[in-house]
């Protein structure tokens, strides 16, 4: 089987962290985030996976051979020349999508859930139609476009665009399954899959709804990424808690890569994840945030809701908040504030930031 993960441009919405690698490899949970997507298709029989991507492809391209080798599969780079939107990059890879007559894989590369690909290709075969979207439920349905389908048999009968009165509280979850014959449906040209291609597949009666079970979060932006890493650590306990840190001073949820050293009367947790060869000095005090790989935190400072990024040093009683993200290599002196800043990299910060704002 195949899949197409759409990944499309620069990932702006993740600065500072993508101005130093692409933002699928930003690691989520000690993984870079497409290694979860991956490592789900694989496990549900995937051998081929298309990334269509539109830029930087070098970087990607080293990190997937890597994999390639160590998963035993195939992985092929579309590149736009253009940015084709969300449906245009399939009818670019339609030659290797229509090689067999097998469903394929879509999804968005900002996604991290329960990946359901088993349950997925099980529901799409029953129903024997051209197209199977996930849905997840959400709390307030007016901020989305929203899925009304049949709830017995899953059939979609319209799209709702950021509706005003209750008609469903169901979003598309990005994730979708396939059969050849909708390639039909799509020209090498920038095209949205959501407004241009769905409505009619609906229309046609080719397009059907499976609910998703369990977490979904899209972590294209330091808010929600830090949200879906809540998500993401209580799912973990839930399926494999000895994957967690338990150790002194840990609260909740804590993921510690082994090579990270952490030091006395430290309280990390809850949700927190800890990466390789970070160093955590005495007495600092970390909650709901990522460290990322070769950072120092400095003994007694207080971080809270913040994304650190790849070889930062925050200095002594630092205290940071407020979805604070340091992009690479930033210094961070002693005895500093910092509420809400965004911290591009290779940045040294001798001043509070006591208001958002970016650094640059």
């Amino acid at each position: 089987m195949k899949a197409l993960i759409l990944v499309g441009g620069y990932g702006t919405r993740l600065r500072p962290l993508t101005l130093s690698q692409p933002k699928p490899l930003v690691e989520f949970g000690n993984k870079p985030m497409l290694l979860h997507q991956v490592e789900a298709l694989v496990e549900a029989g995937v051998t081929h996976i298309v990334l269509a991507v539109s830029y930087r492809a070098e970087l990607l391209e080293e990190e997937l051979k890597a994999q390639e080798q160590k998963l035993g599969i195939k992985i092929t780079l579309s590149h736009e020349t253009v940015p084709l939107g969300t449906a245009g990059p399939l009818a670019l890879a339609r030659d290797i999508l229509t090689s067999d007559s097998e469903p394929f894989f879509v999804l968005n590369s900002d996604i991290i859930c329960d990946f359901p690909f088993k349950d997925m290709l099980k529901f799409h075969k029953n129903h024997g139609r051209e197209g199977t979207i996930v849905v997840t439920r959400v709390e307030e349905p007016s901020k989305y476009g929203v899925v009304v389908y049949n709830a017995e048999s899953g059939k979609i009968d319209r799209f709702v665009e950021k509706p005003q009165e209750f008609v469903s509280n169901k979003i598309n979850a990005g994730m979708y399954i396939f059969s050849p014959d909708m390639l039909k449906r799509i020209q090498l040209k920038p095209t949205s899959i959501e407004k241009e291609v769905f409505p009619f597949m609906a229309e046609d009666g080719q397009l059907y709804a499976m609910e998703l079970q369990g977490f979904w979060m899209d972590v294209g932006q330091p808010k929600d990424f830090l949200t879906g890493m809540c998500m993401y650590l209580a799912s973990v306990r839930q399926k494999d808690p000895e994957k967690l840190y338990q150790g002194p001073g840990v609260v909740g949820n804590v993921l510690v890569d082994p090579s990270a050293t952490i030091g006395d009367n430290c309280r990390i947790g809850p949700n927190v994840t800890i990466g390789p060869n970070v160093v955590i000095e005495d007495g600092a005090c970390i909650k709901k945030c990522t460290i990322l790989k070769g950072t120092t935190i400095r003994s007694h400072s207080w971080l809270e809701s913040c994304i650190v990024g790849w070889n930062c040093d925050v200095g002594k009683w630092v205290r940071m908040e407020n979805v604070t993200v340091l992009g690479e290599d930033v210094i961070v002196k002693d005895e500093i504030y910092i509420n809400g800043g965004r911290i591009l990299p290779h940045k040294s910060i001798s001043n509070s930031v006591p208001e958002p704002q970016i650094i640059m």
